[in-house]
């Protein structure tokens, strides 16, 4: 970016990852309102010589609420929330690759992560996602790039996938195991789930630097950008576009 470009972001995002910020953040407490995260966002995008109007702004949020919710929601499995948020960081980190001390900040902001969230159980990761699925699931907005993908319907819902990788840690369906009451294995059936699923090829790096695997929280508007849902029949082949390096809105995503 030029000049100007580069300042508006090292503005920016010193003043998302300022200490004081971070530490008020990092409180325990409860999810924000609507409202409240309103205010922040607005101060945020404020926070530089770059000035929008009511209309860019309302468009802006609607954007970004709207991308978040569909990250949130279509994580293949509750913990990988963590992974979509240290996609937006990776992503924030390239933009400011030659702002040493600004790096230092978001940096800090990704072992605060760590330490809070690294050690967390699956059930308290679906606690946060449900949280989070619950304080977005009135909002419907259309968003012209994920309606021409199809990965939103017309009335503003998104479309779930029916095929594609399965969670790590987790088989293809198809088959039901039974057990008799000594736990050991007496039968097996095979069914058709109607998608196409494969295995989990890896699971995403939650160290500070590595592959992250997943998808979800990198560029929205890259030209090969990726697209997570998988669709049966002929829409199938949607997901097979490449990753790129992600450059998403990015804010405290577990609250």
């Amino acid at each position: 970016p030029g000049d100007k470009a580069r300042k508006v972001l090292n503005d920016i995002i010193s003043t998302m990852f300022n200490r004081k910020f971070m530490e008020e953040l990092f409180k325990p407490q409860e999810l924000y309102s609507k409202k409240a995260l309103r205010t922040v966002y607005e101060r945020l995008a404020h926070a530089s010589i770059m000035k929008l109007n009511q209309a860019s702004m309302d468009k802006l949020y609607d954007l970004m609420t709207m991308a978040f919710k569909y990250q949130v929601l279509l994580c293949p499995r509750p913990k990988d929330v963590l992974l979509v948020t240290f996609n937006h960081l990776d992503t924030i980190k390239g933009f400011i690759r030659d702002s040493p001390t600004i790096l230092q900040q978001v940096d800090e902001a990704f072992q605060q992560l760590t330490e809070i969230y690294g050690g967390l159980s699956a059930g308290e990761f679906q606690l946060i996602r449900q949280t989070l699925l619950i304080f977005f699931q009135d909002l419907h907005i259309r968003v012209s790039m994920f309606l021409k993908d199809k990965v939103q319907n017309n009335n503003g819902r998104f479309v779930l996938p029916v095929s594609g990788p399965v969670p790590w840690g987790t088989e293809v369906p198809g088959l039901i195991r039974m057990f008799n009451n000594k736990g050991e294995e007496v039968k097996r059936i095979e069914f058709k789930h109607g998608g196409n699923y494969v295995p989990a090829p890896k699971e995403g790096s939650f160290e500070l630097y590595g592959d992250r695997v997943l998808k979800l929280g990198t560029n929205m508007y890259s030209v090969n950008r990726p697209v997570e849902t998988h669709m049966s029949g002929s829409s199938k082949n949607l997901a097979s576009r490449t990753q790129t390096s992600s450059a998403n809105q990015a804010r405290r995503v577990i609250l």
